[in-house]
């Protein structure tokens, strides 16, 4: 187990730009990178409400000037948040960050560090491994409406995880990471880059969180996911900030030849939480899985946006998220279906599934397909309706109480997604988190 001491830092608006002095240790290369992502960050304009990538949504909540960097902790607060980071009982390897600082890492069992696995913070990858480093960082564009923010990260992105598995290594394993949100306003910008080599096959499982309830925080994370081929990679998100955090992800996920890419995000937290994920499917027999779960109260926005690129023949998609809204929550999705020309056979899917708990819950979604080639089997829809009155009928018939019988039934809407995830453990940890958001109602 590694612990990292703390450091002192300032605590800047990230209006004002990255600070030089936060990445002193890295190489100038990495540098100059930052700076010309700063430059297109400014250069670029707010989203609009009216440009289509960002239709229906609450463009307003995207105000970033109250927003800082995060400063040091104390080694009590430190202590604290890493016994809270609590998850799986048996894991392959796990990083804690907090504020986009590492708090320890627990080191790799001797067998996968012999056979050429590698896990450590990214700071550390780009020194060590900067050739595999370059080529995979920020390599896909953000192509669904949040180029701007994907530039903000790149400009500031110094923290996270660097995961390579070697060609035909099988990690049984999950890799476990934690990033917590501390400080008062404090912005975090989490990167996960992950290359799964040839033949190989892992699964990363991480967590979001906020370490105080009534802080305020903005959350700009990027994950890099590379299949290589005949890899199988799962990759899972728990968010969970608290009511107070703007969020926005940004996942790129590239699959090659009889590879597969699972993801299973499951967003609970968050006062708008926006969450972007692009599939290219490369090769041949190349599979993607897009799966999310989202429970939304209060005055929650969720808002969800995908693009199933099918650039090879013969290459599968399946997408199905499903969302629970109460109150006067609301869920935006907007999704695409692409099929490259010469891309034939292609075989795809995107169903997206709301259940309205409430007459104010509201959402949007808007499924859609680009076809370029001939010999497709694409389909895509939606759907929004409410509990059942006859299977609530039947439960509170039985004595089983209102709040109770709406949890029971939301739990076994969404089930059809978690189950989707062949990890009993992980599917567990799921399911005890979407009934803690429902125990703080």
């Amino acid at each position: 187990m590694e612990l990292e001491s703390p450091q002192e830092q300032s605590e800047p608006a990230i209006l004002s730009g990255p600070s030089d002095a936060r990445t002193a240790d890295l190489p100038g290369w990495f540098h100059e990178q930052q700076r010309a992502a700063w430059a297109k960050f400014e250069t670029l304009p707010y989203p609009n409400r009216k440009d289509q990538p960002w239709r229906f949504s609450s463009v307003n909540a995207l105000d970033l000037s109250s927003y800082k960097q995060g400063g040091s902790l104390k080694q009590t607060e430190r202590d604290e948040i890493l016994e809270r980071s609590t998850g799986l009982d048996a894991v392959a390897g796990r990083l804690i960050f907090a504020d986009d600082q590492l708090l320890r890492r627990d080191p790799l069992p001797e067998a996968l560090l012999k056979r050429g696995l590698l896990l450590m913070p990214l700071e550390r990858a780009l020194l060590e491994h900067e050739e595999l480093f370059r080529r995979h960082f920020m390599a896909q564009p953000a192509t669904l409406g949040s180029a701007k923010f994907a530039a903000l990260h790149e400009a500031f992105a110094k923290s996270g995880t660097f995961l390579y598995v070697p060609r035909g290594v099988e990690v049984e394993l999950p890799i476990e990471i934690f990033h917590w949100l501390h400080g008062e306003n404090a912005a975090v910008f989490p990167h996960t880059l992950l290359i799964a080599d040839d033949l190989s096959k892992v699964t990363v499982i991480e967590n979001f969180r906020s370490a105080h309830r009534d802080r305020g925080g903005f959350a700009c994370g990027v994950n890099d996911l590379v299949v290589g081929q005949g890899a199988k990679v799962n990759y899972i998100c728990a968010q969970t900030w608290n009511d107070k955090v703007l969020s926005i992800q940004i996942n790129a996920t590239t699959v090659a030849r009889d590879a597969s890419g699972l993801s299973l995000n499951v967003h609970l937290g968050g006062a708008y939480s926006r969450f972007e994920s692009l599939s290219r499917l490369t090769g041949e027999g190349a599979r993607s899985d897009l799966l999310a779960v989202c429970v939304a109260d209060g005055s929650q926005e969720f808002d969800a946006r995908t693009l199933q690129d099918h650039i090879s023949p013969h290459t599968t998609s399946d997408l199905l998220y499903k969302n629970a809204l109460t109150d006067r929550a609301r869920n935006t999705f907007g999704g695409l279906i692409r099929v490259e020309p010469h891309a034939h056979f292609t075989d795809a899917y995107q169903t997206v599934r709301n259940l309205l708990l409430s007459d104010d819950a509201e959402a949007n979604s808007m499924p859609g397909l680009e076809i370029l080639a001939d010999n497709v089997k694409c389909s895509h829809g939606a759907t929004s309706g409410q509990i059942d009155e006859d299977e609530m009928f039947y439960l509170l018939s039985r004595g089983i109480p209102m709040s109770v019988a709406k949890q029971l039934l939301v739990s076994g809407f969404l089930n059809e997604v978690v189950d989707r995830l062949d990890h009993s453990a992980i599917n567990a940890l799921v399911h005890q988190l979407i009934e803690a958001k429902f125990a703080r109602r």
